[in-house]
């Protein structure tokens, strides 16, 4: 469920008070550009769709269902313009996480994987996942969403989710597992 403080900014701004709309851009902006850097590699590309994803939100705000959360609908409005982006750019996502420990600090809290492998060992695992598995657990445990937040953000059931983080997880267990062993020989 929404916080209170952004149910109230969003009848704010379907009431037309354009400003009540800057603490929701202010809160979730990096978040958003984070993803869109992730995406596409590219701080430029970053900016303009981050910029797009909160106009598009904003254009479309009376779709929006007050008593959800806003951040998964904002979130996936943004994972949706940057496939789009990828796809007419004929490009790949790119992960750029080398300045973003956070991501490993929570793998570490909750999977104990980072005490067992080297961060660039995850950074090239994390790339060679499946879209769908890397953008999980990226929304779990780099975002910190919650199960069902990233079931909203992907359009999942709760369940569906839950399972595709945990295969996530076993795909990257076993890329590094093979690593290792590749490494040792």
């Amino acid at each position: 469920m929404m916080a209170s403080g952004e149910e109230n900014l969003v009848y704010e701004i379907l009431s037309g008070d354009v400003n009540a709309y800057a603490p929701l851009v202010k809160r979730y902006q990096k978040p958003i550009f984070n993803l869109m850097l992730r995406m596409t590699g590219s701080e430029q590309d970053a900016l303009d769709l981050t910029q797009e994803t909160f106009v598009r939100a904003y254009e479309k705000l009376d779709r929006f269902n007050p008593s959800a959360p806003f951040f998964p609908w904002l979130y996936t409005m943004g994972l949706n313009l940057a496939r789009d982006f990828l796809r007419r750019a004929k490009r790949s996502p790119m992960e750029a996480y080398e300045s973003e420990n956070s991501f490993f600090e929570e793998i570490d809290q909750d999977d104990r994987l980072a005490d067992q492998t080297d961060i660039q060992e995850v950074l090239e695992g994390l790339q060679t996942l499946p879209v769908d598995y890397r953008e999980a657990l990226l929304l779990r445990f780099h975002e910190g969403l919650s199960i069902s937040e990233v079931a909203s953000a992907l359009g999942l059931s709760a369940s569906a989710a839950k399972m595709r983080i945990h295969r996530g997880l076993l795909k990257l267990r076993q890329l590094l597992g093979k690593q290792r062993i590749q490494d040792r020989v």
